[in-house]
């Protein structure tokens, strides 16, 4: 295993980080205000609308894609510490179009659409002309477990006729948000893997209703969370991604490279918060001497850079294994890292928050946030125990 970047991915890496000093840390708190003074607090603020102009330019632009010639062609482990420099903001992902749920959609379209659907929503979702949505969590069953959906995908002449509850379904509150994709049970008496499809679904269909926006941990995201309702929605049916059935196989490919990404980020809001709780230990006196002097918080700092450090490692491994072997032969990688990278990045960012003392739970820092988004991030994208129950059972395996 090699992991020494490449020449692209080094020149790549230097412009994001100028990028990120020059432009994107002195958007964030510009950003927040913008978002508090619009009409509609989940319009895109201006200042990302400059961040993205000036992404474009640099060449910053869909760096995560690999499939189908769409993107910036680089590898997984080429990508990693980039999307690590950009995981060191809130906003980064937005600037460099690079964000959650579009992500996961740009690729399932990429690898399942047709070339119609591509057209039509892909290259626009690239261009960053619309946004989307993921409708796949239902409030009423346990969503960990995709077979256990309820909202039905019914068959009715040449349209598709769609029923059920969605919630937390990123990106729908947008209003530039054109699409989205809903997953439920087409037949539920195929065999249980083959009753799921995915279907593309016009944001502005009739019969879907937008019931309230969910917070986490009192963060209310500009995208959005939504509960929504969808109530005999009718697509038509060369709207089905990929074929009937194909509905959990497309989730697991979705889910898999979205996994990734979520790690290759919480390393930049370990380091980001680690560096916050460096300087602050610096700074502070308490009792006589710096924090820094305190023996348990040269503790906190030396476990973090460790932890840190070897997260980075079996995220980079996880990424080779992917291009070098495919998605399946790091199925346990891939779980491992959601599990341990968000495990790591929550704790060095509580140990962030205690140097900082009432500051850190206060919105005067960047932690309080980071501290929310990376509790929330070991539940979503299936939790920690699923992704645990996963490593053990092909760990087992191999002795059974």
């Amino acid at each position: 295993m090699d992991f020494e970047y490449s020449a692209r991915t080094e020149r790549l890496l230097e412009q994001l980080r100028n990028f990120m000093e020059e432009h994107v840390y002195p958007a964030e708190a510009v950003y927040d205000e913008q978002i508090k003074s619009n009409d509609n607090p989940h319009e895109q603020p201006k200042v990302m609308l400059d961040l993205q102009a000036k992404a474009r330019e640099l060449g910053l632009w869909n760096l995560f894609m690999t499939h189908g010639g769409w993107g910036a062609g680089l590898t997984n482990l080429e990508y990693a510490p980039l999307a690590e420099m950009v995981g060191r903001s809130v906003i980064g992902n937005e600037a460099i179009n690079c964000s959650a749920p579009d992500t996961g959609n740009m690729e399932i379209l990429a690898m399942y659409g047709t070339e119609q659907q591509q057209s039509r929503w892909l290259a626009p979702l690239l261009d960053c002309t619309i946004r989307s949505a993921f409708a796949m969590t239902e409030p009423d069953v346990a969503s960990s477990d995709a077979t256990n959906i309820t909202s039905t995908i019914r068959r009715d002449g040449d349209e598709y006729v769609l029923n059920g509850r969605k919630w937390y379904t990123s990106g729908i509150l947008d209003p530039d948000c054109k699409l989205v994709i809903f997953m439920g049970k087409s037949d539920p008496e195929a065999p249980t893997y083959r009753q799921q499809s995915m279907i593309l679904v016009p944001a502005d269909s009739p019969g879907i209703e937008v019931l309230r926006d969910l917070p986490m941990f009192g963060y209310r995201d500009r995208l959005g969370h939504g509960e929504v309702q969808f109530t005999d929605v009718r697509v038509p049916a060369d709207h089905m991604l990929g074929a009937e059935g194909d509905g959990f196989a497309i989730a697991q490919g979705r889910l898999g490279p979205g996994r990734m990404h979520y790690a290759m980020r919480a390393i930049g809001m370990a380091e980001r918060a680690l560096e916050l709780m460096c300087r602050r230990a610096l700074q502070r006196t308490a009792f006589g001497a710096p924090l820094a002097d305190r023996g348990v918080v040269r503790e906190w700092i030396a476990r973090s850079r460790m932890e840190i450090d070897q997260i980075r490692l079996l995220v980079l491994q996880s990424s080779w294994l992917m291009d070098t072997r495919g998605n399946a032969a790091a199925r346990s990688e891939v779980a491992a890292i959601k599990v341990a990278a968000m495990e790591v990045a929550h704790r060095v960012v509580d140990h962030a928050v205690q140097t900082y003392g009432a500051a850190g739970v206060s919105d005067d820092t960047i932690l309080a946030r980071l501290y929310a988004i990376t509790r929330a991030l070991q539940i979503a994208d299936g939790p920690n125990e699923v992704h645990l129950r996963t490593i053990a059972r092909l760990e087992l395996k191999k002795y059974a």
